[in-house]
Formats: structure tokens, sequence, C-alpha cells
């Protein structure tokens, strides 16, 4: 395809950015073990005094869930996340109420029975949360959601869920070399990634959503592109107007592409499979509010969630607490600096 070339910023092809809005597009990568002490200089820097207060305590709570064990780490590491997305809201001059926006959802009816299926959160038409998901530009209308729901939709434990359910089809379908590219026979800006080896074929492509179309099927491995494209014609020097249209295709495209943190940015395209509801919703939201769920029983019903935690979805919860903290932070941290994040590799002495 000799009229598709890649879009380049500073000599660096553009690929999808971690941040849903506002994106530092073709900046470079953050290396660090934690983004917490870059953000506070950040927010320093940018004189957000405010910001800097509920950024610095998020990590004072974060600090202190440390060693704790799973019973008792869910009230600290949701007050955390709260107080990092207080952060990221005044950061970016978002007015919201000072409260939870999320409670319980009774979802047991006459079962007494513990199970993920029946624990819920209700969204609430003011507070943090509620601020968080109209930020992000979330499009789901439904405020109630169990917590089967929200660990179903998160990708960094997906698989955890999959192998906690053996039927379950995977929903989010990895992804290789996503970037961004533009046709020069039509000027039009669109993303392009191959479906790594074991997802590449037919079968795969057919439950992927609408929001994406086969590209290239002739090699190796599937290519797709997303439907969404934008006007651009200077792919080697890009103008601001293209690269502000760049970053509302990327918001378009982030609705069905999700990511894992690490050493490299794992990218997951979203895709139709049988089982929980999809959510319309980003990952930020989703850990919050699950974890404002686990917080309260952590408070007011330990028995209950020390019975969750020694259940027979004792490996799911369990490893939504302790992954949640990292992939959340960095989250937040992308969203308030518009950066992204990695962790670096440590070499072995030669």
């Amino acid at each position: 395809m000799v009229n598709i070339v890649p879009i380049r910023l500073g000599g660096r092809a553009l690929k999808p950015h971690t941040a849903i809005v506002r994106p530092q597009l073709g900046g470079r990568s953050v290396l660090t073990a934690s983004p917490w002490e870059f953000v506070s200089l950040w927010l320093r820097k940018e004189k957000q005094e405010e910001a800097l207060f509920y950024w610095d305590q998020a990590e004072q709570f974060s600090i202190a869930s440390r060693g704790l064990p799973l019973q008792s780490s869910p009230l600290l590491h949701y007050y955390s996340f709260m107080n990092a997305t207080k952060a990221l809201l005044t950061s970016k001059s978002v007015t919201f109420k000072s409260r939870h926006g999320v409670s319980s959802h009774d979802m047991r009816g006459p079962s007494s029975v513990i199970d993920i299926k029946n624990e819920g959160v209700r969204i609430q038409n003011h507070g943090i949360v509620p601020a968080l998901a109209e930020y992000l530009g979330e499009t789901e209308t439904s405020r109630n959601h169990s917590l089967e729901e929200l660990m179903f939709n998160l990708p960094y434990i997906h698989r955890t869920y999959c192998l906690t359910y053996p039927s379950q089809t995977d929903m989010f379908v990895p992804l290789i070399d996503a970037h961004y590219v533009v046709d020069k026979a039509n000027g039009k800006a669109f993303l392009v990634a191959y479906l790594s080896e074991n997802f590449s074929n037919r079968r795969v492509v057919n439950r992927l959503t609408s929001s994406f179309d086969i590209h290239d099927d002739t090699g190796d491995l599937i290519q797709i592109r997303s439907k969404a494209e934008v006007a651009f014609s200077r792919p080697s020097t890009p103008t601001k107007a293209e690269l502000g249209r760049l970053s509302s295709l990327q918001h378009l495209v982030r609705s069905e592409l999700f990511y894992i943190n690490g050493t490299q940015t794992l990218w997951y395209a979203r895709s139709s499979v049988a089982g929980p509801t999809k959510l319309g919703r980003f990952s930020p939201t989703m850990t919050l509010c699950a974890m404002h769920r686990l917080s309260e029983l952590c408070r007011y019903k330990p028995l209950e969630l020390s019975k969750f935690l020694s259940g027979k979805k004792n490996w799911l919860l369990s490893e939504f607490i302790r992954q949640s903290p990292p992939q959340f932070v960095d989250e937040i941290a992308s969203e308030i600096t518009g950066h992204e994040f990695l962790v670096p590799n440590v070499r072995s002495p030669s």
C-alpha cells in the first residue's frame, strides 16, 4: 500500500496515547518505576497547589497501604484513588461536588449468597465519580453495575477473569504495532494495528466492534484499521490544526482501545463476546467504582469481604486489589500531565 504512510512528529511515528483527554502527542515517554514524584513536580511547576495537595495525599494513602493484608488494603487504596482523581479534576478546573458520587447497589434480591454477580455499585448524579466519567467523555447510560461487570471490563485483570470463568471468551484482543497513518490518496488519517498471532484470524475479526475494519489481510498477520478518520495532509510535518484533529480521533479510538502499563504499553481492542455487559466506560472510572465497593465491605462488612477473598473468586479479587493501584495511578498521571509513563527495564550487570 504505497499511499499509506506513518504520521511522524519529531522523527517518531505517532502511536495511540495512554491519555484519553489532551494527550501530548509525539512527546517522549517518562521512564520511572512510579509516576508519583514526576506528577508532583509537574503540578508544582504548573502552580497547581490544590491539585498538588490532593496528589500528595493520594501518595500518602498509597504508602500506608503497603504491607497491609488484602482484607484491609482496599480502604486505603480507595482513598488514594479518590484523591488522585480529585487532583486530576482540580488540575483541569472541573467543578465537582466533594462527595464520592458512588454508593452500594443491592443486587442480591431474596438471595443472601455473597457473589461478585450481586455486589453492585450505583453512580450518583453528582460527586467525584460522575465528574470523572463526564470529564473522560464516557457514553454509558446505565449507572448500576455489578462487581462482575466491572471486573470483566477491566483489561488488566481480564485474563484472570477468563481463567476464573474458563468458558469465557477473551473480550480484549491484543494488538501489535498500533500507529497512526495517512492515506495520501484521499488525505485521511486513521489508526492501524496488527492482531497478535494467536488472535489473527477471521473469527476474531468478525467479533471486533464496528469501530474497526480489516485494512490488510495479505500477510501472516491481519492488520485492522479504525473506521474513524480525520483530514490530514502533512504526515511528516503535521500542522497544529492537524494534531488537534488527531487528538479528536484519538478520543474516538480510545473508546474501544485499552492498555496495560509496564515496561512497554500493551494495547488491546475490545470485541463483542457473550458474557457480562460490555460497559461504555473507561478503566479509571470502573476501577474507582470497584475499589469503592470493596472499601465499603472492608469498613462495614469485613466478614463478608473475608468470605469474598476466601471464596471461589478469591484469585480474581486478589489480583484486582494487587494490580489496580499501579494501573490506576499510571492512567490518572497520564491524564493530569498528558505524558505517557513506562517502567524502565532493569538490566543485569554484564
